[in-house]
């Protein structure tokens, strides 16, 4: 399970960093890149709703997906003249370096900004895992970050615990 959120004040301040930079938004601001952990790289309903109100305004924009697998999805999708949208064919050559890049820097802020939260898969893994979470932050703390989901976020977060019956002990019961 995984999920997407824009922080709306990095966003704005990632815009105001490449305006003084002397760049416009079309020049910067068009093509969403992210990955998805799984086999999939068909876009989920969240990233399709945030394709739509981060980047639905634009003349044109793009929307790929790089899957753990290698497995890629992109789509087109235009607001000009009679608008619309078509799948387009990508490939990724991981074989190549690209030059003008600075893979140092886009690893600072990568560990600086994406949060990987692995499922507990075994018995062990998942004691330890809430030993240490428990030990790390208060439960108070968990149910703050729980109340400022947006309500989507919350109803996605419900509906996945609801389908991990390994997180619950045999005599456990959900109430409806």
């Amino acid at each position: 399970m995984a999920s997407i959120s824009f922080d709306d004040e990095a966003v704005a301040d990632f815009f105001e960093q490449q305006v003084e930079a002397g760049r416009r938004p079309d020049q910067f601001a068009r093509i969403w890149l992210h990955t998805h952990p799984g086999d999939s790289a068909r876009p989920s309903a969240t990233d399709e709703e945030t394709f739509g109100r981060v980047f639905g305004a634009c003349d044109w924009a793009v929307m790929f997906v790089l899957a753990a697998t290698g497995k890629t999805y992109a789509r087109l999708r235009f607001n000009m003249g009679p608008g619309g949208s078509v799948q387009i064919p990508v490939e990724v050559d991981f074989g190549s370096d690209f030059g003008p890049s600075d893979r140092e820097a886009w690893e600072a802020e990568y560990d600086a900004n994406v949060l990987a939260v692995k499922w507990p898969v075994t018995a062990h893994e998942r004691v330890t895992s809430r030993q240490a979470a428990l030990t790390e932050r208060s439960t108070a703390d968990m149910f703050a970050e729980f109340e400022a989901m947006e309500p989507d976020e919350r109803q996605l977060f419900i509906e996945e615990l609801a389908g991990r019956p390994d997180l619950w002990d045999g005599e456990s019961e959900v109430m409806p």
